[in-house]
């Protein structure tokens, strides 16, 4: 199940203009320290992510609605970094399996050596960390944003707002740390995740 930025509907709604970064990769993964393109969403449900500390570059943020294969709208404030490094990188997705009871899956990378992301977008409706933006632009038209990650949305068939709908934040770098996030979709160009890990277990055992 995929989540498609371009053929969504834009919506009005008050978009709180928050800094958000996360970044995940593939189910399955056999390799680390591998460099691949990658795409992850959940079907009708959200995923955590937690990142000790991330620098991204040429940053950008905007408001939409993802639909999801069920036509269920959700609105999400969508994020685009061209590049992004992520310290200790934990996502976790729990999955009630019925009469097996619910499982939790954990995916963790970079706790040595960072996570690099290239061209990363991310779709999500909640933030916690701490922020340090450079050359920030706030109430940007965001027909007029610029960038690779940009550049990939609109390969993948997306759109950016305009007019009413299309106001939105960027900035040259960001940097935040302690982040915990909860989000519906993410992609990235390619991800490199140094001494990847991924672990089922019983039970709910998220990042946070």
């Amino acid at each position: 199940m995929s989540t498609s930025y371009g053929k969504t509907r834009w919506k009005r709604f008050a978009l709180v203009m928050v800094p958000s970064i996360a970044a995940t990769a593939a189910i399955g993964v056999s390799l680390a320290n591998s460099a691949l393109a990658a795409s992850f969403a959940v079907s009708g449900q959200q995923f955590k992510v937690t990142v000790d500390q991330l620098h991204g570059e040429n940053f950008s943020q905007f408001g939409g609605v993802d639909m999801e294969a069920n036509h269920t709208p959700h609105p999400v404030a969508i994020s685009a970094f061209d590049h992004a490094t992520l310290q200790n990188l934990c996502q976790s997705v729990v999955t009630d399996l019925g009469p097996l009871g619910k499982w939790t899956l954990v995916l963790k990378a970079g706790d040595k050596k960072p996570v690099d992301a290239k061209q990363l977008l991310i779709d999500m409706n909640q933030l916690n960390a701490d922020a340090e933006f450079h050359n920030i632009n706030i109430g940007q038209e965001a027909s007029t944003l610029q960038g690779t990650g940009i550049d990939k949305l609109k390969k993948d068939g997306g759109t950016l707002p305009s007019g009413a709908q299309g106001f939105s934040q960027s900035a040259e770098t960001a940097d935040l740390s302690g982040v915990q996030q909860t989000a519906w979709a993410t992609s990235a160009g390619t991800f490199t995740l140094p001494g990847l890990k991924l672990n089922l277990t019983q039970g709910v055992n998220e990042c946070y």
